[in-house]
């Protein structure tokens, strides 16, 4: 079991190949005996803790606020995910941001933290679109239909929409803009010619040919997913509202029921237009700069003042009708725990087998109960614990901290407990959860797992 843990470890440390972690951990201690001991204490809680299988409590951390500040980590972050790797306790990272490969993402962060992550238990806001291409839960499937994917730098979106998540047929502003330059007077084309593709040839013909007024080729839009913030607020608002207003998503038609108050929404999004999903409802976020900046909630909501601008909006009966992912919604919640109680399933059965091998008498995995919110935005981490109804009958508390989006005063919503940072989160969900038998607790307080920062 020496030998396996032994590589095991090995083969994290060698993952982190580049990052200040494998330069510490191998060229920058200063003699044989301290590496000695370095990987003694490592193959040592190894060996302790991996008879032991995870409590009946979890976490769940946003990223941005609460473990990153932009690109850089936090003080304490690493002494928390440090701690719970010790002690083989279960953490997910639920994250409004996105526009990266979870592969990508996930690598990037376990550098940035010089902690090696799980992809599977990494939880984008735009992960849960992966369900639509084979479709789910009402939604049709996707997976041929012609798709424009919005947001992120230059087309990483689309990449990560075709080549991660199965849609084949993805277009993007970019691609229309390219082959129609007159769609937005105040754009130039050039600026996205580097990665634009040809549209692919549209088959059907409208039922309604009374409804084109374009001159240009017809391209037909199935459905509208905001995968990222937009970089392009007006292009994109162009080309959304286009697309809402068209007769079954023709791009360059337009709808004869528009207006027509004998029907629902006063005849607004009744012509099969296309659905439109929008990935992360924050209207702001932690970045670089000392203020939130506005997110992809904000497009929205620019979007929602066009669209009520140009319908009448509430006033006139109509609204827009939208798919919301990200958090505080319970779809991403509910996604979120299955990938937790799938996770420990996995262990149970590991669990079972190297127990069976050892003929340890060791306890069973126990039922996960309790999951711990960490986040900094009242919004959407705290909402979303607090109103989230587990399919699974497990408990999630907020926690709020203070390092992010959330600075001080009244939140809008109220969590179980206000704390300064990630690591003071651990703590209070630890004495919270009445757990004694994790004694390494200490030994993390006393620095002998040291802080990044």
């Amino acid at each position: 079991m020496v030998m396996v843990a032994s590589l095991r470890m090995a083969a994290e440390v060698l993952s982190m190949r580049g990052s200040s972690f494998f330069k510490q951990t191998l060229w920058g201690l200063s003699n044989v005996n301290c590496i000695n001991r370095t990987w003694h204490r490592a193959l040592q809680t190894a060996s302790t803790n991996s008879t032991r299988g995870p409590p009946d409590f979890a976490f769940a951390f946003d990223i941005d606020g609460v473990l990153l500040r932009s690109s850089r980590p936090l003080p304490r972050a690493r002494k928390a995910l440090s701690f719970l790797r010790h002690n083989r306790i279960p953490f997910i990272l639920l994250t409004n941001g996105g526009g990266k490969s979870e592969k990508e993402r996930v690598e990037e962060l376990s550098i940035q933290l010089e902690t090696p992550l799980n992809r599977e238990l990494f939880v984008q806001s735009h992960t849960p679109f992966r369900k639509l291409v084979m479709g789910s839960e009402g939604e049709p499937a996707l997976r041929e239909k012609c798709v424009l994917v919005t947001g992120g730098d230059g087309d990483m979106c689309r990449k990560v929409a075709q080549n991660y998540y199965g849609f084949e047929n993805v277009i993007t502003p970019g691609d229309l803009i390219n082959a129609f330059p007159d769609l937005m007077p105040f754009v130039s084309p050039q600026k996205y010619a580097s990665y634009c593709r040809p549209l692919p040839k549209t088959q059907l013909a409208p039922k309604d040919m009374s409804t084109v007024t374009a001159k240009h080729e017809l391209v037909k839009v199935d459905a509208i997913m905001v995968f990222n913030d937009p970089r392009d607020w007006a292009l994109d608002t162009q080309i959304i509202l286009d697309l809402l207003m068209s007769h079954a998503g023709y791009l360059g038609s337009l709808s004869s029921k528009n207006g027509d108050v004998s029907l629902p929404n006063s005849g607004y999004q009744q012509d099969d237009q296309p659905p439109i999903y929008f990935s992360n409802p924050d209207l702001f976020w932690a970045a670089a700069y000392h203020l939130p900046r506005l997110g992809q909630g904000g497009f929205r909501e620019a979007f929602e003042g066009v669209w009520s601008a140009v319908t009448g909006g509430e006033k006139a009966g109509v609204k827009l009708e939208k798919k919301m992912f990200g958090k505080p919604h319970q779809g991403t919640y509910d996604f979120a725990e299955r990938r937790l109680q799938e996770d420990r399933s996995l262990l149970r059965g590991k669990h079972k087998s190297h127990r069976v091998a050892l003929l340890s008498a060791s306890k069973e995995i126990s039922e996960l109960k309790n999951v711990y919110m960490v986040g900094d935005n009242p919004e959407s981490d705290i909402l979303g614990a607090n109103q989230y109804n587990s399919a699974f009958g497990s408990s999630w508390h907020s926690i709020l901290v203070r390092s992010g989006v959330y600075s001080g005063g009244e939140p809008a919503h109220t969590p179980k407990v206000i704390v300064d940072d990630v690591w003071d989160a651990v703590k209070w969900a630890m004495e919270h959860a009445g757990t004694e038998q994790f004694q390494d607790q200490e030994e993390v307080e006393e620095g002998r797992i040291q802080d990044s920062t």
